[in-house]
């Protein structure tokens, strides 16, 4: 990796991941711009994993731009569904589904399901590359177990936060302040991740 511009692109138009993208990189000298203000669509996701799509979305947001990139993927994997809704999490009830319909399939999907057997994990991969051809990218992993609520609960976050509870804060991630859902989060474990990558490769100005 070449030594990038502080301007980097992150591969989402999201504005709820983005200020989490912003919050949890705030203090390494990176500018984070989302990929919508350059007029960009997201890339196609065919990957069959986490790390295909973020590495496909992260070489889609560098080739258009021309600046370093920043991708995730995350999504939920339920133990009860066998690891669904997984990369399909935005998804799940079909390709224009938003919240609350991935929501109301889900809660249906685990309907019958024992609140002993609702655990489930959030899952994260941030990839970080300084050029859209970049050999050797930055691949860093997080996961945030809890189980998934028997309702939706909270007003914050976005996705699948108000029905992910986890039991050590007694709370769903939707009612979570910001920096307390900021401080172990999926995304927050992939980002310390990432943070230390960027660091040993010489590209932010702290750890």
């Amino acid at each position: 990796m070449t030594a990038p511009d502080a301007r980097w692109v992150l591969a989402s138009g999201n504005p709820g991941k983005l200020r989490e993208f912003r919050a949890l990189l705030a203090d390494t000298g990176l500018s984070i711009e989302p990929q919508s203000g350059f007029g960009l669509d997201g890339a196609a996701e065919t990957g069959i994993s986490f790390v295909e799509n973020a590495l496909i979305k992260a070489r889609h947001a560098a080739a258009s731009t021309g600046l370093p990139a920043i991708a995730d993927d995350s999504g939920l994997c339920v133990d009860a569904l066998d690891g669904a809704p997984g990369i399909r999490s935005a998804r799940y009830a079909g390709p224009a589904a938003d919240s609350d319909a991935n929501i109301a399939l889900l809660l249906e999907a685990l309907r019958d399901t024992a609140e002993s057997r609702r655990t489930a994990r959030f899952h994260c991969v941030i990839v970080a590359l300084t050029q859209a051809d970049e050999p050797a990218p930055l691949i860093a992993h997080g996961e945030w177990r809890g189980r998934i609520a028997l309702q939706p609960a909270g007003g914050g976050g976005f996705g699948y936060d108000p029905v992910f509870y986890d039991p050590s804060l007694g709370a769903t991630a939707s009612e979570l302040a910001p920096d307390v859902k900021n401080s172990v989060s999926h995304r927050f474990h992939a980002a310390r991740d990432l943070r230390e990558l960027l660091a040993s490769r010489g590209l932010i100005t702290s750890s």
